[in-house]
């Protein structure tokens, strides 16, 4: 098989990867780029650092339910509108942020902004199954998934120095206007590419068709499940390194943005190295060998913690394993789950994704509820992420096989 990519013939005309790989920076730049002002947030609010965590968790929220209902509709009506609906909320409610007079309409902005972010990312994943020959999707993921590795990268570092030079409020600025950007670029220049709407897609006896159909599908939970965990072990760490690094380490500020950004670092680098690995042998294994070092990073967090090495460079290191096992595990998750659903790409996605919310949602009233000053919490729970995805990846057969559907070599 040739190792270039090409779009099918009907889509050639449109920069794909490069608006798939910015639809896929979104759910990051929401995230990771605001992160570095959670204590200064508790402080001008004057609130717990759990109504702090409540925006980053509202946002985990209706991020998760709204995959639900945003892969249907772009199943049936089509990737396009949808996404350019979903641009518009996400435009109004990053202003809605940015101008937020207290905790709640922060929280409540949020959610709105959550609920346009969905639709990048839910899309950027149906797209790629629309409109790329299937044994090269997993591929096309991999490579959105290294441009994608620059906003967690960049983003935390620009978030601090917006915190320290203009405040929290910058970071949503900053929000509008890519959107702003992303909408326009997307009216002018994406064909429509779901050339196989279903028009039961949204009935509710569609819908639990689908369903059942994808929910019923052991490939699918093969790639999500693991996928879900592995983003879980990253959020660990976009919702409690700023109060462990700040407020436990007494990390400056302004050195939160490089450190994370190092800790990302390794997504970056992961994403490259699965490119090779998926030349060389099937997703099963590559996922095995992603697994082994999320494992690996919780064993080291967790050692050094119990034996008293509290200091920012466990933290910083620890983050670079585990944002580098996901490096690998989320490409081969993403376009594994979604590849046995040539007409259901949208509603696969929205699953695998929802799942990926719920884990995330889970993991961050863990990291807020349990916050208590120390490195304990997050290192136990960084133990117990890495254990079950390792075991995870071992269970499902379909992932010990010689060769697979995704196997690129």
């Amino acid at each position: 098989m040739s190792k270039r990519l090409h779009s099918l013939p009907q889509f050639r005309g449109a920069p794909l990867l490069t608006l798939i790989s910015i639809f896929l920076m979104m759910q990051s730049l929401s995230t990771d780029m605001y992160v570095a002002s959670f204590p200064s947030l508790a402080t001008y609010f004057n609130v717990p650092a759990s109504a702090v965590q409540m925006t980053l968790s509202i946002f985990v929220i209706g991020f998760g339910t709204a995959q639900l209902g945003i892969g249907p509709l772009s199943d049936r009506f089509g990737r396009r509108p949808i996404l350019l609906s979903g641009l518009a909320l996400y435009l109004i409610a990053s202003i809605l942020c940015a101008l937020s007079p207290s905790i709640w309409l922060l929280i409540t902005a949020r959610l709105l902004q959550a609920l346009g972010c969905c639709s990048t990312f839910i899309i950027g994943r149906a797209i790629i199954r629309d409109a790329y020959a299937p044994e090269n999707g997993m591929l096309v993921m991999v490579r959105a998934s290294t441009w994608l590795s620059l906003t967690p990268l960049l983003g935390p570092i620009i978030g601090s120095y917006f915190e320290v030079w203009f405040g929290w409020r910058a970071t949503f600025a900053f929000h509008t206007l890519v959107a702003a950007c992303l909408l326009t670029a997307v009216y002018l220049r994406l064909p429509e590419t779901n050339a196989n709407k279903n028009p039961d897609a949204t009935n509710l006896s569609g819908l639990i068709t689908n369903y059942r159909e994808v929910l019923g599908t052991r490939a699918f939970w093969a790639y999500a499940l693991p996928g879900a965990l592995s983003y879980g072990s990253i959020f660990t760490f976009i919702s409690g390194a700023s109060m462990v690094l700040i407020r436990v380490l007494n990390l400056p500020v302004t050195w939160f943005g490089y450190c994370f950004s190092f800790g990302t670092l390794g997504y970056m680098l992961a994403t490259m190295l699965c490119q090779r690995l998926l030349k060389r042998m099937n997703a099963g294994a590559a996922f095995r060998i992603g697994t082994t070092l999320s494992l690996s990073a919780g064993l080291l967090f967790f050692g050094c913690t119990i034996t008293g090495m509290h200091h920012w460079t466990i933290v910083v290191a620890t983050m670079f394993l585990t944002f580098g096992a996901h490096g690998i595990n989320s490409p081969i998750s993403q376009a594994g789950a979604v590849t046995p659903f040539p007409t259901q790409a949208g509603t696969a996605a929205g699953l695998s994704g929802g799942m990926y919310m719920v884990m995330a949602f889970i993991i961050g009233s863990f990291v807020g509820g349990t916050y208590d000053g120390t490195l304990y919490p997050l290192a136990t729970l960084a133990l117990v992420n890495g254990i079950l995805l390792f075991i995870c990846v071992r269970v499902f057969p379909e992932l010990r096989k010689k060769k697979t559907d995704e196997s690129l070599g």
